[in-house]
């Protein structure tokens, strides 16, 4: 995902398609032979979805 996203619209695009990617991974993962590397994944992706909110709420409040 490139460019710099300097609306809400694009910027609640962004982040519906950012929670898509998640729950697609989630929905492949296989519970029975998931590891440690998955959930890192998973939580590194949550990570920066927080982080793109927080820079999101910030440019919103301008």
């Amino acid at each position: 995902m490139g460019g710099a996203i300097d609306n809400k619209s694009e910027q609640v695009h962004y982040l519906q398609a950012r929670f898509e990617m998640v729950m697609t991974m989630l929905d492949a993962i296989d519970p029975e032979e998931a590891g440690v590397e998955e959930i890192d994944r998973l939580i590194s992706m949550l990570d920066e979805i927080e982080n793109k909110c927080k820079q999101f709420r910030h440019d919103w409040s301008e």
